[in-house]
């Protein structure tokens, strides 16, 4: 009932830029956190940035001063601006979100969805 789409991944040279976005759509009452992970060819996942809906965030060390995180709640949508990129960012990003959804017309779930991920490569 609920899906995350993301876009923004490509090849880029260390010391570049790229924005990722990712846009939740279904059927959405509330979105609580949304965020962005990380998995790095035979690595677990990571944490990268989340944002809460009032705002708070909180970031892996190795992103901050580098990367932000920012969302568009009337657009169901958040970022990751990510500056100065290292080929140590190489991963697939994936997109998060805790959404409450309708199942049916008076029932709601709540959703921990995740997006299909999109590959971020960072080299020379």
């Amino acid at each position: 009932q609920v899906q995350l789409v993301e876009s923004g991944g490509g090849l880029v040279q260390p010391g570049g830029s790229l924005r990722l976005s990712c846009a939740a759509s279904g059927s959405i009452f509330s979105i609580n956190t949304m965020g962005w992970y990380r998995q790095a060819p035979g690595k677990q996942r990571e944490l990268v940035a989340t944002m809460t809906k009032s705002g708070s965030t909180n970031s892996a060390d190795s992103v901050k001063g580098r990367f932000t995180i920012s969302r568009d709640n009337a657009k169901n949508t958040v970022y990751l601006q990510m500056n100065n990129l290292k080929p140590e960012d190489t991963a697939v990003y994936y997109c998060n979100a805790l959404i409450t959804g309708w199942v049916t017309h008076s029932l709601l779930r709540d959703f921990d969805s995740w997006g299909q991920g999109t590959q971020v490569t960072v080299s020379s």
